[in-house]
């Protein structure tokens, strides 16, 4: 019998991820490693549970290894206390939510929100008033929350006990988290912050200012996304008096594993090490190749890479920390932009993205993070090489030229006309507002049963459907159908995606009338 590397041992899945790894397949989507950065010795001398000398996470000692670590971990962010999570940031969203209100109480959360913050929401059986976010509509995605909306939504319902935003988004949007933080604090509430894609921010003033700096009561970061740290690995920082340390600990020591992974703990650990002793030179080779990959793609035609256009806010900037701005006229719609985001636009190309994403795929051995309707979106980290970001910008390159050639051949336009980002308001683009039947907590009580899309308008939800990624509900239970969300779940069918929470194809689960 044959063993070692041809690959007949281990499992269907073992043998699967054996052959990718020996593969020349790139990837430009999370783990931050990128299957490249950061070294482990055989994992199963690493794996033990909570003996002797090696500390407890739920129970962690005043000197022990893992609050140690975790110190460690709060020095690096700035933060003045900071949480090991080996369930990524849902654990640690969950977690948050939970302890900074009370069952049956209220949150204002940006509809944008990852389900896991709607998750938190039914399971404290809480009523959600969302915040719209602006639309970017030329791009087709999420802009940023505005603060006055906060401040208005503060100001009108006094009974809100915490506010949760997303910044950046899934695609590299972020919010005034700073005039957010200090709306919040005037009414006396916490602020969290779900910066998963954004654990990277504080190393280099080419990216936003974290949501520590700009005081955030809690922050949670994927370590996993954007760094190199092995996946479902994530931080939960905590600073001020508003939130409650000791009830968000509690819900942590609920919602996480009573057997937490010492590899993942130690993943952690060796990240933090790794940014603390080489940060500073892993982030400035980092922004040179990133900047130089941006300036390269300034010439494609029918596709476009967004993110110059959209970077930079009020905070002043540090030329040594900045090699390159590159700017265009910033839209009120994104406060700033996370430019380690490759956010491609292929409405000019007359094609969608999940095609963009395929060919690059097939052709070019290229994995991108998502495709949406209109874009593709991969993720750039430290760990990404010159030769990995040269390889993109000539398949890029090459399909830009075909794209034109064939867009000219055929006397087209593009789906849309020009790249350049503009402002409208959720009621004729983006997450549909939906009014509210009952609470999620509530639905999910009720008796179900299916309904076609056709005929669901007017019916209230029972269950979640969402495009994922990025995993941001589009109905959530309890929320009255319309025709028009109805007919762009049916458009997303016919388009070719995949829409989560759909059954039978196209069978929405409802409150059995």
């Amino acid at each position: 019998m044959k063993t070692g590397r041809s690959g007949d041992f281990g499992g269907p899945l073992y043998r699967k991820l054996r052959e990718y790894s020996d593969s020349d397949y790139y990837g430009f989507h999370m783990p931050g490693h990128k299957r490249i950065l950061g070294d482990f010795e055989n994992p199963y001398r690493f794996d033990i549970t909570e003996i002797d000398g090696f500390d407890d996470l739920h129970h962690p000692e005043t000197d022990g290894v893992l609050t140690k670590a975790q110190e460690r971990a709060a020095e690096l962010y700035g933060a003045e206390e900071t949480h090991f999570l080996v369930g990524g940031s849902t654990a640690g969203i969950l977690s948050a939510i939970s302890g900074c209100t009370c069952r049956g109480g209220r949150i204002l959360m940006a509809r944008n929100c990852h389900r896991s913050v709607y998750h938190a929401a039914e399971l404290r059986d809480l009523t959600a008033e969302y915040l719209y976010p602006q639309q970017i509509s030329s791009l087709g995605i999420n802009g940023a929350i505005c603060p006055e909306d906060v401040d208005k939504a503060m100001k009108a319902d006094g009974r809100i006990q915490a506010v949760i935003i997303t910044s950046p988004t899934y695609d590299g949007i972020c919010s005034d988290v700073r005039a957010i933080a200090e709306s919040c604090h005037r009414y006396g509430v916490p602020l969290i912050v779900d910066q998963a894609h954004g654990a990277h921010f504080p190393f280099s003033g080419y990216f936003p200012e974290d949501a520590l700096s700009a005081g955030a009561d809690v922050v949670i970061h994927s370590v996993h996304k954007t760094l190199p740290a092995l996946t479902q690995t994530a931080l939960l920082h905590m600073q001020g008096k508003l939130a409650d340390r000791e009830r968000i600990r509690r819900f942590l020591s609920i919602y996480q594993s009573s057997s937490p992974s010492y590899l993942l703990m130690a993943s952690i650990d060796a990240c933090v090490d790794l940014l603390d002793r080489r940060g500073k030179e892993l982030f400035g080779e980092h922004i040179r190749l990133l900047s130089a990959f941006r300036e390269g793609c300034r010439d494609l035609k029918s596709l476009y890479l967004a993110g110059d256009d959209l970077a930079g806010n009020n905070i002043a900037e540090e030329a040594e920390e900045r090699p390159e701005t590159g700017r265009g006229k910033k839209t009120a719609a994104a406060w700033d932009f996370d430019r380690s985001k490759l956010l491609i636009s292929t409405r000019k190309a007359g094609i969608t993205g999940s095609r963009l994403s395929e060919l690059l795929l097939e052709r070019y051995h290229l994995q991108m993070e998502m495709s949406a309707p209109d874009y593709v979106v991969g993720i750039a980290s430290i760990a990404d090489t010159e030769e990995g970001f040269k390889r993109l910008s000539r398949a890029l390159h090459d399909l830009d030229r075909e794209f034109q050639e064939s867009t000219e051949e055929k006397g087209q336009k593009g789906r849309a006309g020009n790249p350049d980002p503009d402002c409208r308001t959720a009621e004729a683009a983006g997450l549909p507002r939906l009014p509210f039947g009952m609470t999620a907590a509530r639905a999910a009580e009720q008796e179900k049963e299916r309904c076609a899309l056709s005929s669901a308008a007017g019916r209230t939800a029972a269950g979640y459907v969402y495009l994922y990624p990025p995993g941001i509900p589009l109905i959530v239970p309890g929320e009255v159908v319309t025709e028009e969300a109805a007919a762009r779940m049916e458009g997303w069918l016919e388009e070719g995606f995949t829409v989560h929470g759909l059954e039978d194809g196209n069978q929405l689960q409802v409150i059995k009338l």
